[in-house]
């Protein structure tokens, strides 16, 4: 086969690896600071690499076509604004792992979507693909483990955050491959519109809500600006690079599946730090590896 061929799966499971290493972080990162000051700390930063990027590998001024621009900028308010501050308050209420089961319920909002308004139907054996690694991701994420379950989880408002979460992402999904397809956008292009919606909506609930942005951030420790920045440059400035690229070259749906096998991606790291990996975390694993490989068969 030929890999660039399969560009747009190969770079959801980057965008995959990339979030599981920073999962972790940002549950940590939220006992200390706000959901909406760490998305727009993180949004700061990842702004700011990809225009320097831009700036670096482009000779001339991009042509941006004025309605998928529109389209990339609403992308960004709902997915990025709103999903990533709804997923981060989620990690407060309800852990990492329940948080990432949670957002498996944006694959098949995501698959609808782009049933009803881009037309995209999926084969038979991409749909076996989908359910063989959600079943392995869930099976994964359900294991009770005592050092991954927080103390006090509020499970009423973490489902409902959750659930505003995975509708955003996979409404923010959606429209970003319908501009995608319709424009000569590269997807980094794609990446910094979609921030510069994420930052417009972050700002404007920050307003809203009388929180003191400026006065806080002189408080943070240059530890602590450091880890944000750092992290931000994994998950947000690559890994939104990489889901663009996913977007831009594979159906939604097969997208989004790929880019939800973060907690596969944990294991790895846990079985390092000396961590047991338990059978059914082992027979999760497989049985999703099996899911990614009918993907890539289709």
């Amino acid at each position: 086969m030929e890999i660039h061929e399969y560009i747009g799966e190969m770079s959801a499971l980057g965008g995959a690896f990339l979030w599981a290493a920073s999962s972790v972080v940002y549950q940590m990162l939220g006992q200390k600071i706000s959901a909406l000051k760490l998305n727009l700390f993180k949004g700061i930063v990842a702004t700011f690499l990809i225009i320097v990027t831009l700036l670096l590998t482009r000779d001339t001024i991009p042509e941006f076509h004025f309605l998928p621009m529109v389209i990339l900028i609403l992308s960004g308010v709902i997915g990025i604004g709103i999903g990533d501050t709804a997923y981060f308050t989620t990690l407060g209420y309800l852990g990492a792992r329940r948080t990432l089961l949670m957002e498996t319920l944006a694959i098949p909002m995501s698959a609808i979507l782009a049933l009803i308004f881009l037309s995209e139907s999926l084969e038979l054996i991409s749909c076996l693909g989908i359910i063989l690694t959600l079943l392995g991701v869930a099976w994964v994420i359900t294991e009770r483990t005592p050092d991954t379950v927080i103390s006090y989880p509020n499970l009423m408002k973490g489902s409902l955050w959750g659930g505003l979460a995975s509708l955003s992402q996979a409404t923010g999904v959606i429209l970003a491959r319908f501009a995608l397809v319709k424009s000569n956008f590269l997807p980094l292009e794609s990446t910094l519109l979609r921030l510069v919606g994420g930052l417009i909506i972050v700002g404007v609930l920050l307003l809203i809500s009388h929180q003191k942005t400026i006065e806080t951030s002189h408080k943070l420790s240059l530890k602590l600006i450091g880890v944000i920045s750092l992290t931000a440059f994994g998950s947000t400035y690559l890994g939104i690079w990489l889901q663009q690229t996913a977007i831009k070259f594979s159906p939604a749906a097969i997208a989004q599946t790929l880019l939800a096998t973060s907690p596969l991606f944990v294991l790895p790291f846990a079985l390092a730090m000396g961590q047991k990996i338990s059978l059914r975390a082992f027979l999760g694993v497989c049985i999703a590896i099996a899911g990614i490989g009918l993907l890539f068969s289709r």
